[in-house]
């Protein structure tokens, strides 16, 4: 079921869209368990808003069928995640079922859940577009994040080498690489636009007066007692975060439409809104903190990582 969900998001994988879906309970059980409709939930996760239509199965005894439908009720009222979906439920008997030589169920209920099934489909059509937008977003950020998490480690490596933080070419290279990396993970198409947002995120994130004033601020903490290389480390790295961070929510902007290409103003105040007090107060917080602790033979890419958890996602 999720293989059959990725590649309904892959390119070409519009026939594999699921706009309705049936959770077949079996009637003569008379029992849901709490875990069938987990493993429903789990099966179907990508499908978030897809209605669904509970499908009472065996339906061969009258009266037990009201019961049956009391007991689907109950069990999907203790489950949030599926209530909201759920649209019907229907028993039914899908071929004639003899119970003795003078008895017999006749189907029953096919026809009540096809029209049910098309009564929801314009709906299901729209959910599932939606959802595959959702699901590819969320890929997307996790990506974007997996490539942050490992740039912020290199800026912290960059920074345990002795070169200017806001000059060093090596980390203007890493961010370079960054910024491109999450560009064509949001499917920024090459161009003049997209190497404008570019250049305008290095350069608010490098040269500005924002990123001047935080580096400053950041390797002039009063009272902390540690090497001028763990400094370096721990605001290469946080200046990286930034920079990633930032980008990652700009092109995520453009990538939907809420933002345009050409608008390297709103571009600029975002990124130096990434570089403001609160940044600084938070990797001042991290240097504090590794100060009070103690270095202890940690790598660049611990101390990145302690920046990682402060400030990551902060956009």
């Amino acid at each position: 079921m999720k293989k059959w969900s990725r590649q309904a998001a892959s390119e070409g994988g519009e026939d594999r869209q699921i706009n309705a879906i049936w959770f077949c309970v079996d009637g003569t059980s008379r029992k849901l368990f709490p875990e069938a409709i987990k493993s429903l939930s789990k099966a179907t996760k990508m499908w978030g808003t897809v209605p669904v239509i509970v499908v009472i199965t065996k339906s061969y005894s009258v009266p037990e069928r009201a019961e049956n439908i009391q007991m689907v009720n109950n069990a999907f009222a203790m489950q949030k995640r599926y209530s909201k979906n759920a649209r019907a439920v229907i028993p039914v008997v899908a071929e004639t079922y003899t119970l003795n030589d003078t008895a017999f169920a006749p189907p029953c209920g096919i026809m009540e859940l096809i029209d049910a099934t098309n009564a929801v489909l314009p709906e299901g059509l729209k959910a599932a577009a939606n959802d595959i937008a959702a699901f590819k977003l969320s890929r997307k950020r996790a990506i974007a994040q997996s490539i942050i998490g490992a740039s912020t480690a290199a800026g912290g490596a960059v920074g345990f080498v002795p070169l200017p933080v806001a000059d060093g070419v090596i980390l203007g290279s890493v961010e370079t690489t960054l910024v491109t990396a999450l560009r064509k993970v949001y499917e920024i198409p090459d161009g003049d636009d997209a190497q404008q947002i570019v250049e305008t995120i290095l350069e608010v994130g490098t040269a500005s007066v924002a990123a001047k004033a935080a580096i400053s601020a950041l390797k002039t903490i009063p009272g902390v007692n540690l090497a001028a290389e763990v400094i370096n480390a721990v605001v290469a790295a946080a200046i990286v975060m930034a920079i990633g961070e930032g980008s990652a929510y700009v092109f995520e902007k453009v990538y939907l439409g809420e933002m345009s290409a050409k608008d390297l103003d709103a571009v600029r105040n975002f990124m130096e809104e990434q570089l403001d007090n609160d940044f600084v107060n938070k990797v001042t917080d991290v240097i504090e903190n590794i100060a009070q602790s103690g270095v202890g033979g940690r790598s660049a890419k611990d101390l990145a990582g302690d920046v990682f958890k402060a400030i990551g996602s902060r956009g």
